[in-house]
């Protein structure tokens, strides 16, 4: 074998702080070409971005060089930065510290892009905690089983 070969496909979600309504529709179209490009800087491929006033959705093929925090902590630090910098939230724009993320198996990738196209749709029906909720359930893998450190 002579070089790797990895394809990661993960969905991220996360939140504004304090999960308030600072991403407007001025802002959202600008935010998500934004957040685009720093997941190519990261050499991470998006395929979907999108969300609600105060949480979005990421679908990218994962850049197995960086950590997925390391990738986190550049979209999540330079875009907040940016929303600031350029007046584009009312308010001090922020996000919360946590993200949470899954990986996407190369099958259900178009259904997972599909899904986050139609948050709008979506969140008619649903809150975005309820939402939350059925991403992380299932999702336990017995953590709460393993010794705490200490």
């Amino acid at each position: 074998m002579t070089r790797s070969f990895c394809r990661l496909w993960v969905h991220v979600i996360f939140g504004t702080k304090n999960r308030q309504p600072l991403i407007n529709s001025k802002a959202e179209p600008l935010l998500y070409n934004y957040i685009s490009d720093q997941l190519k800087k990261c050499e991470c491929l998006p395929i979907a971005i999108n969300g609600m006033p105060d949480h979005i959705h990421l679908l990218f093929l994962d850049n197995y060089k960086m950590s997925l925090a390391d990738i986190m902590k550049q979209v999540k630090g330079s875009s907040s930065f940016w929303m600031n910098k350029n007046n584009l939230s009312q308010g001090h724009f922020g996000w919360q510290d946590s993200f949470h993320g899954k990986s996407v198996s190369e099958e259900n990738v178009e259904a997972v892009k599909r899904y986050i196209q139609q948050q709008k749709i979506h969140h008619a029906t649903k809150t975005f905690q309820q939402e939350y909720d059925e991403f992380i359930s299932g999702y336990n893998d017995g953590l709460d089983e393993l010794p705490k450190a200490g």
